[in-house]
């Protein structure tokens, strides 16, 4: 995970999402989970909001296709929590679907929108995601937290940022293509030293 940088709200925003939304919280302020049925207008937003994140998952700061990755709108703070925050874009967060779903409703995970940097790094070669060693508590325990529940060190998405990194040792693509499709890759290549195809190939051991 790497800081992501708030965007403003789309122009069209309060008429297209925001106004519905207030209008059905007018009505029923604190609605069950039936009551959000057919109430889902922040998914108006979802190509706004795709767009604005430059369609990176901002949990696992990896690419999103459109068609087959099942890009979704997140609430960072679950609207059964403050359902006041459900139609809100300050509260919206572009996921993938897989994410989603592990992420559900906790609470204690790190906003990427106020994330101190390099508080998450990647071990090469294992490619496990870890805390900065030099991360103090508090911050160290959530960040922990934040990998342990969102399972960013789960044997698939392990071998997943392995793969696109031994494409890029092979020289299938371009630095620039894995920055903007694997953006905390590129920054740890980038902040560890190693862009260089020969160094980072060495200790991946990729001939």
């Amino acid at each position: 995970m790497i800081p992501i940088k708030p965007q403003p709200e789309p122009d069209d925003f309060d008429k297209k999402v925001r106004k519905e939304g207030k209008d059905f919280l007018n009505k029923v302020p604190n609605p069950k989970t039936k009551d959000w049925k057919n109430r889902d207008y922040w998914r108006r937003s979802l190509r706004d909001l795709y767009d604005a994140c430059n369609h990176i998952c901002v949990y696992s700061a990896q690419w999103i296709p459109y068609d087959t990755g099942s890009p979704a709108v997140d609430h960072f703070i679950p609207k059964t929590v403050n359902p006041e925050l459900a139609y809100e874009w300050d509260n919206f967060r572009l996921i993938c679907s897989k994410m989603n779903s592990i992420k559900g409703i906790k609470t204690e995970i790190i906003d990427p929108f106020f994330l101190p940097a390099d508080s998450f790094i990647i071990d090469f070669p294992s490619m496990l995601i870890k805390p900065n060693p030099n991360l103090l508590e508090p911050l160290k325990s959530r960040v922990v937290y934040t990998i342990e529940c969102l399972k960013l060190n789960e044997e698939m998405r392990q071998l997943g940022r392995s793969d696109q990194l031994i494409k890029y040792c092979k020289k299938k693509y371009s630095f620039d293509h894995l920055k903007e499709n694997y953006p905390f890759i590129a920054y740890e290549l980038e902040r560890q030293g190693l862009v260089e195809v020969d160094k980072i190939a060495y200790i991946m051991g990729v001939r």
